[in-house]
């Protein structure tokens, strides 16, 4: 039933934007049959490296858009969001040893020589600082609870692009490639159970607070158009790391 009404109500409101996900110049090429293994490997390193600014606060933002739902009066949705959030604990840490590995790789046998801790440290791009800020707007706004709409959005995009990606990475780069993408490997499983949760959740919060239906569309529309922002980020960057080995 949650299916039906989340696909009636709610998959308008971000059709459009998931549609980018097949049309981004950005990720064809990175899914280019004829890609430069370099742009797949300095893709994944940036994908890593900036992601841990994305995802340390996590289970924080899941926690809280939590408390604020159970004190709306939304309890049920409310406790499934804290109980979540116990499980997106300490996933950064799998971005900042994937990169560590990834840059080990790419030093082997690239030039120019990256460093693992610089790349941690890069000034955060637009799409990333927005990405924090919607979470934190949600949480404090009038409907905490969509925040199950940015987790569908963000879980889901793990479902539909990370199995695409590893195909890639292990065509082109080889597939020892996959002991240093433990971060996206392990999203990919997991986000399958995580997005049936998420759509059984959403299905419920809409049929209790219909007429926040579109609000809560427009949130997980405008999350998933920030990651979409943000790979493009991590592709661009990938680009700009192979130039000095071009010239």
């Amino acid at each position: 039933m949650s299916k039906q009404f989340v696909e009636q109500h709610y998959v308008p409101h971000v059709a459009a934007v998931r549609e980018r996900l097949k049309t981004s110049p950005a990720l064809q090429a990175l899914l280019d049959p004829k890609v430069d293994p370099a742009l797949v490997e300095g893709f994944l390193i940036q994908l890593n490296s900036l992601g841990v600014y994305m995802t340390q606060p996590v289970d924080s933002w899941i926690r809280r858009a939590g408390e604020a739902s159970v004190k709306m009066g939304l309890k049920d949705v409310g406790e499934k969001l804290i109980t979540h959030a116990k499980h997106e604990e300490g996933h950064h840490l799998m971005m900042i040893e994937d990169t560590k590995n990834l840059v080990a790789r790419w030093n082997e046998h690239r030039t120019p020589k990256l460093d693992a801790e610089a790349l941690l440290n890069q000034v955060p791009t637009q799409a990333m600082v927005e990405y924090r800020k919607i979470h934190e707007d949600t949480i404090v706004g009038p409907m905490p609870a969509a925040q199950v709409a940015i987790e569908y959005e963000i879980e889901n995009l793990s479902v539909v692009f990370a199995p695409g990606l590893m195909e890639q990475a292990k065509r082109v780069c080889g597939e020892d490639i996959m002991e240093a993408m433990s971060f996206v490997k392990e999203h990919a499983e997991l986000d399958v159970g995580h997005t049936a949760l998420n759509e059984v959740m959403l299905g419920k919060l809409l049929s209790q607070v219909p007429e926040k239906t579109e609000v809560i569309g427009k949130t997980g529309a405008q999350a998933l158009d920030i990651y979409l922002r943000f790979m493009g980020d991590c592709v661009e960057r990938a680009q700009k790391m192979m130039k000095p080995a071009a010239a």
